[in-house]
């Protein structure tokens, strides 16, 4: 019962914040506004960063759309008692192999970002981004404006 209840909180749990959430544009432009002040960067650095940016963004948001769409099919299961073990396990591993994916993406990224800009750049987006998540998470939880 225990892992019954794992599987369907792991993929249940997303699509609750989900729903709670603001629309994708009105994040993105203050993600954009955000990393913009927090990173300071030179005009020079501005015209590496954002298409960099702009081309993970875009990986990371096919693959977010490729994890709803099998979110979605796993809902419409409506008791996984009916499943067989195999295709429970095939849900859970598939979870497995979008995490990695999306693992894969920020590393190739931050090998790009690495070689095309000063650390210390990378290192205050990577910062930026965990700010960014929590002020987001605040803001929309009641606590901010």
């Amino acid at each position: 019962m225990k892992n019954l209840m794992f599987v369907a909180l792991m993929f249940l749990l997303p699509l609750t914040a989900l729903a709670q959430r603001p629309k994708g544009e009105e994040i993105e432009s203050l993600k954009i506004a955000y990393f913009t002040q927090k990173l300071d960067l030179s005009p020079e650095e501005a015209k590496i960063f954002w298409p960099i940016y702009n081309n993970m963004q875009s990986e990371q948001s096919a693959l977010r759309k490729e994890r709803m769409q099998k979110m979605i099919s796993f809902r419409k299961v409506t008791e996984i008692d009916n499943l067989s073990d195999a295709q429970v396990q095939s849900l859970i591993t598939s979870e497995f192999d979008l995490r990695q994916r999306d693992l894969n993406i920020e590393k190739k990224y931050y090998a790009k970002l690495k070689s095309s800009l000063p650390i210390k750049v990378v290192g205050k987006f990577y910062r930026a981004q965990e700010a960014f998540k929590r002020e987001l998470l605040i803001r929309y939880r009641g606590g901010g404006k």
